[in-house]
């Protein structure tokens, strides 16, 4: 069963966020991870990641990686907001 995951995230700089976000897809299927990238058309620093991961133990495992950290440390300006969902 995989679980659905929103994470929020304020940026400094989305694009430069984006391009970081991008590069690491490779990394996400080889986990099995689905996500998809998305702006607050009203707040364009705010970044959204919407998708699905097989668990929480890979989301966490990812999440915490090395690369996925240097994109904490040189564009997100807070810690990312991170929901998981269950489908009912």
């Amino acid at each position: 069963m995989t679980i659905t995951v929103i994470i929020k995230a304020e940026v400094t700089n989305f694009d430069n966020w984006k391009d970081m976000f991008n590069n690491l897809e490779e990394q996400r299927q080889k986990e099995g991870i689905k996500f998809s990238a998305y702006r607050n058309h009203e707040e364009p620093n705010n970044s959204y990641v919407i998708g699905t991961v097989p668990s929480k133990d890979v989301f966490f495992e990812f999440f915490h990686s090395p690369e996925r950290q240097a994109i904490q440390d040189s564009v997100i300006t807070a810690r990312p907001q991170v929901t998981f969902l269950e489908k009912c």
